[in-house]
Parts: structure tokens; C-alpha cells; sequence
């Protein structure tokens, strides 16, 4: 399923805030693309507030971060609101951005099982290119590796 090495499937979605983000109108700079499951949630706030904690270093190498879930822009606007994050925000309601990265999935909890989107990080070059991917995510020290990789260019 690995795209590394082609072009990042291009998008535009609303954003929190308002207004909408395109991923090609984002060149010349490099992009973490962040796909996580729910707003407001323990995983998601805490990987949210990390890449907001580490903007600036990641704005210093040349570098754009976008976080996509299907929760709504009222609920982005809320949660970056009562975190104050600093990162942009995005709504796949429909999910078709997440289908197209491969991150909607069937999952299981607790016996049951659903659809829904497994966390998951792409970095993607000035280009366009998809250079790296996470997939499966834990969230400690998962965004101090993903800087890591982009200081690295």
C-alpha cells in the first residue's frame, strides 16, 4: 500500500477557522500530513498540543503541518480553541482523502468492529512527493521522530 516515491494524492478541504487548505497550494513547503481518529480525545488532544509545542522548529525547517479528521469544523474550531493548537485542522467528513491515503480502515474495540481512520503521518516533500510514511501511530514520541525526519532533509 506504500505510495513513498509518487506524488501525494492532492486535496482541498475546509479548515478550521474557515476557508479551506489545498495541499499542492501549500508548495513550496514540506508537509506532515496527520491523520487522526476523533477530536477531544486523549490520544488526539496530546498528539495535537505535541505538534503545536514543536511549530516553530518544524515552521524553522520548512515546514507545513496539517491534521485531517472527519470531525466537523465547528468541532476543529472548538478543539483548537480549548488547546490552543496551532496547526491546521481539516474535515474529511466524507472521508474520501482518507480513503485515498489508505487510512480508513476496519478496526475493533472491545469485540465490535467499525470503520474508521488509523492514525497515521505522511511526509511530503516540496514537490509533492510522498517521502516517508507512519502508519499505525502511538503517540508517544511519535512527533519528536516525525521532526526528526523533516530536519533531516
Amino acid at each position: 500500500m506504500s505510495q513513498i516515491g509518487k506524488m501525494a494524492p492532492d486535496f482541498t478541504l475546509p479548515r478550521d477557522g474557515g476557508g479551506s487548505v489545498t495541499l499542492s497550494g501549500m508548495r513550496p513547503s514540506k508537509v506532515v500530513l496527520y491523520f487522526y481518529p476523533k477530536d477531544s480525545t486523549p490520544g488526539c488532544t496530546t498528539q495535537a498540543i505535541g505538534f503545536t509545542e514543536h511549530l516553530q522548529a518544524f515552521t524553522d525547517a520548512g515546514c507545513e503541518i496539517i491534521g485531517i479528521s472527519k470531525d466537523s469544523v465547528k468541532k476543529h474550531d472548538n478543539f483548537v480553541k480549548k488547546h490552543s493548537l496551532g496547526i491546521t485542522l481539516a474535515s474529511d467528513a466524507d472521508s474520501d482523502v482518507c480513503e485515498q491515503y489508505g487510512v480508513w480502515k476496519e478496526k475493533s474495540m472491545y469485540g465490535k468492529t467499525f470503520m474508521g481512520i488509523e492514525r497515521s503521518t505522511f511526509l511530503i516533500s516540496v514537490d509533492g512527493t510522498l517521502l516517508q510514511e507512519w502508519r499505525k501511530v502511538r503517540v508517544k514520541d511519535h512527533v519528536e521522530a516525525v521532526l526528526e525526519a523533516v530536519q533531516a532533509l
